[in-house]
């Protein structure tokens, strides 16, 4: 299906085939054209399945030929990160429209922020905290709303944002439209769905079980104690042009970087206590090519949309099966190649068998020679276990997490 046949202003299309959009994604072709209808809509679909052009273009479409002043749609998202390349992708598809767009995020100042309201907004991105500061010094006005899209709702709710959200929805106008993405439709998603939304269309688009074909996967069974110096090692031999390190927290990320910066490598950090202007010097300098390695958490990288990433290293194994899908698929974009390196330590073995299981096949474990081990790692996978094993094991070990964060 071309997006000529989904009810897209002619103008709107342009913008599409000038990003090199061919055919939309189904989650595009499933949101599109209820969105339109100005139905209220609850989407399933991961980052990367293109759901934000899903709601941008009905949000432009709203816009089109209107002279319209003040905010009438709102896009909330988790982090700064993904706020931005929001605003990016607004402003792409609706290059052939004229609008105006506001992005509030933490780390910036006021002023500039201010500014976008009083020269006529009408598209703001923000994240919540920001926006309730601005609500509660009533520097932006929200009355004229028509839209409201809350992306990635479930990381919204991981990090502590019901009660802003809650806050916010109660400030805006009652009649209005709503849209809310999120990865999972856990409980907390399904809460904030019952006060945000009237009556929803429910859509589901199936969540991604797979990587790339051009990923290639390997495990580095390695003891804690050893796993920095394991990475060095594989960084010093390693043809990394670009490089992704994810680790689990901030101070793991800071800590880790630091080290890196001692052994000479050109390093960035991305976490949530970064400020923006330290976050925006990172992404441009590993854009660019400045910065060889960047280190990350899974939250600062939501957002990320960098080309030529050659390797994603999960210094720490992701929680969640589908986050690791998210981490890998930085790499090999746009059909290309590229490497991911897990290294894993013995009590993070429950994460990689949820994972394998997830996806369907199981990694190949390796070692790098010449490295000295103080363990010398297995590299036959265990045994599969039964689903009682492995739930107690991952019981075990988001406990073991809760205490560590």
């Amino acid at each position: 299906m071309p997006f000529t046949q989904l009810g897209l202003h002619h103008d709107l299309v342009r913008g599409v085939n000038a990003m090199g959009f061919t055919a939309p994604t189904p989650i595009q072709i499933e949101t599109i054209p209820l969105a339109l209808t100005g139905k209220d809509i609850m989407g399933c679909a991961q980052t990367g399945s293109g759901k934000t052009a899903a709601f941008a273009l009905p949000a432009l479409q709203r816009l089109a030929g209107r002279n319209l002043h003040g905010v009438h749609v709102l896009v909330i998202g988790p982090t700064r990160e993904l706020a931005l390349q929001v605003d990016k992708e607004f402003h792409a598809l609706g290059q052939f429209t004229h609008f105006k767009t506001g992005v509030i995020i933490g780390g910036v100042g006021y002023g500039d922020q201010r500014r976008s309201f009083s020269e006529g907004a009408q598209v703001l991105v923000a994240t919540p905290g920001r926006l309730l500061d601005h609500l509660w010094q009533k520097s932006v006005r929200l009355d004229r709303l028509e839209l409201l899209v809350l992306d990635e709702a479930d990381r919204m709710l991981d990090m502590g944002f019901l009660p802003d959200i809650r806050d916010i929805i109660g400030r805006l106008p009652a009649q209005r439209q709503t849209m809310m993405f999120s990865a999972t439709l856990g409980a907390d998603v399904e809460r904030v769905a019952a006060f945000a939304l009237r009556d929803p269309v429910r859509i589901q688009v199936s969540r991604p079980t797979s990587v790339a074909e051009g990923i290639s996967q390997v495990v580095y069974p390695i003891m804690q104690t050893q796993k920095t110096q394991l990475l060095i090692a594989l960084l010093e031999s390693t043809q990394v042009r670009s490089g992704l390190v994810f680790s689990r927290t901030k101070h793991g990320a800071d800590r880790l970087a630091s080290r890196l910066k001692s052994e000479g490598f050109s390093v960035g950090v991305l976490h949530a206590d970064r400020t923006q202007v330290q976050r925006n010097a990172a992404m441009e300098g590993f854009r660019s090519g400045k910065t060889r390695i960047l280190v990350a958490t899974d939250i600062a990288a939501r957002g990320i949309d960098v080309k030529e990433i050659s390797h994603v290293v999960n210094y720490d194994l992701p929680q969640h099966p589908e986050d690791y899908i998210h981490r890998v698929g930085r790499t090999a974009r746009a059909y290309g190649v590229g490497d991911a390196i897990t290294l894993m330590a013995p009590d993070e073995q429950p994460y990689l068998t949820a994972i394998e299981r997830y996806i369907g096949i199981v990694f190949p474990r390796a070692m790098l020679p010449g490295f000295p081990y103080t363990v010398p790692p297995t590299l036959t996978p265990p045994r599969p276990k039964t689903f009682k094993d492995l739930n107690w094991g991952r019981a075990r070990m988001a406990r073991l997490y809760r205490r560590r964060r």
